[in-house]
């Protein structure tokens, strides 16, 4: 049965001020995303305009490292790459793509959208991408460093909900040779049959925690809540959070990894710039022990004590890859099965 979409519209997307947490709604703040990570797997937070910076008793937050005229900038620059580099190749794909589908081949598992990857950690690879002029390079390197340091403030207020130690999170996810992180670029051109193929697949994501910057005059990325897709409405010079599956188990199930997907437009070409924070390859996931023991006799009666399994990431990546656009739920059971003795120290 097909779902509905939009059922849950007049539920409100949760949208995070964060210059709040440095005054008397504080509390309010906090307990707006830790029911955005428990009820929603996402929320969205506007960047403020000028350079202000907070030294809160528990997590100092610094926003504005992302201005207003970098994010412009990195827009600008993103757009007009697509135009000079892929706008043809995509171009070719598209008119084949459509071709298949009106001739009724089922091109349902096929994603409407033109991609590359910058990663950025352990090591970065700008240097070696290709048709990169220096100054998209210079942009896309300011960009990831203030991300980097917006992904990790956002680790440590999680874990202030938590009640985890403050750098828990970013510890979990160090592995050997410190976190991954790497930033998706895509683009989403106009397709003129919406009806025959998604802009991108259903999907959770794999990692930690993700960074979207997404385009706000063309809109397409809708989550599941509550059995519904509800639109993740663009707002212009704000970043939109998810929670990926290793918080999710890391979490013990308190915070959800969602279902996501994006739809294709007939006019307007979407941009978007998603970037993960996640463990290192060989980093070691389990749920903390904290949040195992803090279950009521109900709970872990139910669940089992831990509900999550033990693995290495780099394992769980490669049984992700082929079953993306599947249920997270068999990923995890598969974990448990396959689970051997990890050493942890």
């Amino acid at each position: 049965m097909a779902i509905p979409a939009n059922a849950a519209a007049s539920l409100s997307f949760p949208v995070i001020n964060m210059e709040k947490l440095e005054t008397e709604e504080r509390g309010a703040a906090m307990g707006v995303i830790g029911d955005a990570c428990e009820n929603w797997g996402f929320f969205e937070v506007p960047l403020p305009p000028t350079h202000i910076e907070f030294s809160c008793s528990r997590v100092i937050y610094e926003p504005a490292g992302i201005s207003h005229e970098l994010m412009d900038e990195v827009e600008r620059v993103s757009k007009a790459h697509y135009a000079a580099c892929w706008e043809q190749q995509f171009k070719e794909f598209a008119a084949r793509t459509l071709e298949a589908g009106e001739k009724g081949a089922d091109v349902k598992d096929v994603d409407w959208e033109s991609t590359f990857f910058v990663r950025h950690l352990p090591s970065s690879n700008l240097a070696d991408l290709p048709n990169l002029d220096h100054h998209y390079r210079q942009v896309m390197k300011e960009f990831a460093s203030e991300i980097e340091k917006l992904a990790e403030k956002v680790l440590d207020l999680l874990c202030e909900n938590l009640g985890l130690e403050l750098g828990y999170l970013k510890r979990a996810f160090a592995g050997s040779r410190g976190p991954t992180f790497g930033t998706k670029v895509s683009s989403y051109p106009p397709c003129p049959r919406p009806d025959l193929v998604d802009g991108l697949r259903a999907h959770t994501d794999a990692g930690g925690v993700i960074l979207l910057f997404q385009d706000d005059q063309v809109s397409g990325l809708q989550l599941l809540k509550d059995g519904a897709w509800v639109d993740v409405s663009p707002m212009r010079h704000a970043i939109v959070v998810n929670i990926g599956d290793q918080l999710e188990v890391i979490t013990n199930g308190r915070y959800k990894s969602v279902m996501h997907r994006v739809l294709t437009r007939p006019d307007g070409n979407r941009m978007s710039l998603a970037s993960f924070y996640n463990p290192g390859a060989d980093a070691v996931i389990f749920p903390a022990p904290a949040l195992v023991e803090e279950l009521s006799e109900e709970e872990a009666e139910r669940a089992g004590s831990a509900v999550y399994p033990r693995f290495v990431f780099e394992d769980y990546m490669n049984l992700y890859l082929r079953h993306k656009f599947e249920s997270k739920e068999p990923r995890f059971e598969a974990m448990k099965a396959d689970a051997a003795p990890i050493a942890t120290a």
